[in-house]
C-alpha cells in the first residue's frame, strides 16, 4: 500500500483553486452547465483518463451543478487517501504514438522531428544532407538518382543516414523540393549556427581542421574524365562537363551521409563542412560549407561562402539541406 499516498486536503486544494480560476475567467456565468462540460466532455476524457477507477472521484447530480465542498448537495466528491489521477501525460504520450516515427519529437530534442535537429529550439535543421524522392503522377514515391539534374520531375527533400546526398540542383529547385517536404531552405545564419555546434568551433568538431575527419580530401571527378578540357580551359565552363553524371559516382568523391562519424558537433548535425556544397535561403544565390575538394578557398570550414553564382545555377558539387520552425 506505498503507493505514492497524497492527503486528501491536497485534493481539495487543487480542486478549489480550479473552480476560483474557472469562476475568474468566466465571470460566474453558468458555471453548472460549463463545469458539466468540463467533467463530461472531450477534453475530459482525455485529461482525467484513468480517474475514474482511482480512489479521487467526481459525481454530478441531475442539475449538472458543483456542490460545496462541505455540505449535502446532489453533487458529491468523494476523496480518498490513493494517489491522485494521471492528468495530461498519458494523453500526450497517446498522441504521439499517432504520429510517424520520423515525426515524433525526441527527448531533448525540442519540438523537431526525428529527423532533424533542434537549434537551442529555435528552429530545426535535417541532422543530413538532403536525398530526394521522386512523386510519381500515381501519387508513389521512389528514390531519385543523386548524380541526375532534376529538371522536369517532381521530387521532394528527405534527410537519412548511409545514402548518398542529391547533388546538381540549384537553389530554386532546393528550395521547391524542401517546401515539397513542409520545410524550408536554410537562412544562411542559421546555417552556420547550426554547423558551429552550441561551442561556436570553427569546423563543427573543433577550432583546427584535421583533413579526413569531414570528407574533405576527395579526388577530382573532372580531371580523372575531362583532363584534356581541364588543360584547354573549356572543362569549368561547360554545362556538360559539370554537370557530367559520372563525377559523383566515382570512388573517392561523394560520401554517404554520416558516414564521416567525426563531422559532427553536440547538436547532431553531420556533414556540414565538406562532401557536398549546400545552398542556402539567398534570393541572390549562396551556397556554404564547402565540398569534398574544397572547405577552405571561401573560407574555413562553417565560413565557408559561395555567392558567384546565380540562385538558378547547379553542377555536380551543389546540395542542400533543409530548416524548418518547431512544432511544424
Amino acid at each position: 500500500m506505498n503507493q505514492d499516498q497524497r492527503p486528501a486536503w491536497l485534493a481539495v486544494a487543487l480542486l478549489g483553486a480550479s473552480v476560483t480560476a474557472f469562476l475568474a475567467v468566466a465571470g460566474c456565468a453558468r458555471v453548472g452547465t460549463l463545469s458539466s462540460d468540463l467533467m463530461h466532455g472531450p477534453l475530459a476524457s482525455r485529461v482525467l483518463g484513468a480517474a475514474a477507477s482511482s480512489p479521487v472521484t467526481a459525481s454530478l447530480g441531475a442539475s449538472g451543478s458543483l456542490g460545496s465542498l462541505g455540505g449535502p448537495s446532489s453533487t458529491e466528491l468523494q476523496l480518498g487517501n490513493g494517489a491522485m489521477p494521471r492528468l495530461a501525460f498519458a494523453s500526450a504520450e497517446s498522441t504521439l504514438q499517432e504520429l510517424d516515427e520520423a515525426d515524433r519529437p525526441l527527448p531533448m530534442n525540442g519540438l523537431c522531428p526525428a529527423n532533424m535537429a533542434s537549434i537551442n529550439d529555435r528552429f530545426c535543421v535535417d541532422k543530413y544532407e538532403a536525398s530526394l524522392v521522386e512523386v510519381l503522377p500515381s501519387g508513389q514515391e521512389r528514390p531519385f538518382p543523386f548524380y541526375q539534374p532534376v529538371e522536369g520531375h517532381k521530387v521532394r527533400a528527405v534527410s537519412e543516414k548511409g545514402v548518398y546526398p542529391q547533388g546538381y540542383i540549384s537553389g530554386t529547385e532546393a528550395g521547391a523540393a524542401c517546401k515539397a517536404s513542409g520545410k524550408r531552405l536554410c537562412k544562411p545564419e542559421e546555417w552556420r549556427n547550426a554547423c558551429k555546434g552550441p561551442d561556436k568551433q570553427k569546423w563543427g568538431y573543433g577550432n583546427e581542421r584535421k583533413p579526413g575527419t569531414c570528407n574533405d580530401t576527395g579526388r577530382s571527378p573532372i580531371g580523372h574524365y575531362w583532363g584534356a578540357n581541364i588543360q584547354d580551359g573549356t572543362a569549368f565552363s561547360s554545362n556538360k562537363i559539370m554537370n557530367d553524371p559520372q563525377l559523383n559516382q566515382l570512388p573517392g568523391t561523394l560520401a554517404e551521409t554520416g558516414s564521416h562519424e567525426g563531422c559532427s558537433n553536440a547538436y547532431g548535425v553531420y556533414d556540414m563542412v565538406g562532401n557536398i556544397h549546400e545552398w542556402v535561403d539567398d534570393p541572390k544565390g549562396t551556397f556554404q560549407g564547402g565540398y569534398y575538394l574544397d572547405v577552405e578557398k571561401n573560407g574555413d570550414g562553417c565560413g565557408y561562402r559561395t555567392d558567384a553564382h546565380e540562385v538558378w545555377y547547379h553542377d555536380y558539387s551543389t546540395g542542400f539541406r533543409c530548416c524548418s520552425d518547431p512544432g511544424q
